[in-house]
């Protein structure tokens, strides 16, 4: 299983020390060739000297790679000496193809996929069968299953009714307890608890309250049916994810009403992002911005600069948010994408601070 979070943040630390365009990010849905050659034809014609030479050993490189129904991204430079390649096979969604000549890798699609698509584990089961998924961005991964033959009713002669009904009672106690075992063994995030009738119930009052407290949604659902359970599941997911982004925002706002520990807008967002004050930085959903960086300096300002006003260094265009982004990465400061008029108003970015 890919650990999207580490992949990211190794991403995010890389980039040209001389400011120069010389990383290709490439998304690619593994059938259309024919955006990849027109984008390299126009970055082709834009670019001159040692870039253009770079770019054109980079994408020799990644021609060799690339193959058909292939959904990967690459990240490489062939003067940096780097080439990373991100399969996208096991992501749910589909993240649109793009092509993207930098001083860095191109990060916001994995940022937003790290966002959107939250690891959990499902478990479905009854008093004596269990199945226990992982579920990583959108997909089952794994799965590990349980069952114990329990006798379900009881016969005439030999034991008596109580007697049968104990035994069977702590039979189903004992399977609850493996399952429990393998569930805090194997689960990885949030839990969801699927399943008919109230075994499930039953089950989730012996657990741990720390196990309990990972548990984010209940599904009532027969044994045998897992066709809709994945769906069903994930937007469980999806409405608590919301949820909590309304819950952070909220926060955000309330912070900054009392001149709290929070900070909003472009400047002052980035600027506590950089200096590892963030804790959580929200940033509106398709919201880009024209800007500079000089890659010595890791100075990063709106607007245009043909050389850096700090050191004289040449500088690179960017995009200021995909800049915060990288430098949310690099600080440990989680990254939120949030829709609506209520982040707009605040100036498409905030923060929530650890310090001042």
């Amino acid at each position: 299983m890919e650990n999207w979070n580490l992949i990211v943040k190794e991403l995010s630390s890389i980039y040209d020390d001389n400011s120069m365009d010389t990383f290709v990010s490439l998304y690619y849905d593994g059938k259309d060739e024919k955006f990849i050659k027109n984008r390299e034809k126009v970055c082709s014609a834009i670019l001159s000297g040692e870039e253009l030479e770079n770019f054109v050993k980079t994408m020799e490189e990644i021609w060799k790679f690339l193959g058909r129904n292939q959904k990967i991204a690459i990240f490489a430079s062939h003067k940096n000496d780097y080439f990373k390649v991100v399969p996208l096979s096991t992501i749910a969604t589909d993240i649109p193809n793009a092509f993207v000549v930098d001083s860095s890798p191109y990060i916001r699609p994995l940022a937003k996929v790290i966002d959107e698509w939250e690891p959990f584990t499902l478990l479905l089961m009854n008093s004596n069968h269990a199945k226990i998924f992982l579920i990583s961005y959108g997909r089952m991964i794994e799965e590990k299953r349980i069952a114990k033959d329990i006798m379900s009713k009881h016969k005439k002669g030999g034991w008596s009714q109580a007697r049968f009904q104990r035994i069977r009672k702590g039979a189903i106690h004992a399977f609850f307890r493996e399952v429990a075992d393998a569930l805090r063994n194997f689960a990885e995030g949030s839990i969801i608890l699927a399943g008919p009738g109230e075994a499930k119930i039953e089950f989730r009052n012996l657990l741990s309250p720390t196990i309990q407290k990972k548990i984010i949604g209940v599904i009532d659902v027969d044994i045998n049916d897992e066709k809709d359970l994945l769906k069903e599941s994930i937007e469980v997911i999806e409405e608590r994810g919301e949820e909590e982004k309304y819950q952070t925002l909220q926060h955000l706002k309330k912070e900054i009403l009392k001149d709290g520990l929070a900070v909003h807008g472009v400047n002052d967002t980035l600027e506590a992002v950089k200096n590892g004050q963030a804790e959580i930085v929200l940033i509106e959903k398709g919201f880009a911005l024209k800007g500079w960086i000089c890659e010595k300096c890791q100075i990063v300002e709106k607007g245009y600069n043909k050389a850096c006003p700090y050191c004289g260094g040449k500088t690179s265009e960017v995009d200021v948010i995909e800049e915060l982004i990288e430098f949310a990465e690099r600080m440990e400061t989680r990254a939120e994408f949030i829709d609506g008029k209520e982040i707009k108003k605040l100036g498409h970015v905030g923060a929530l601070l650890r310090y001042r």
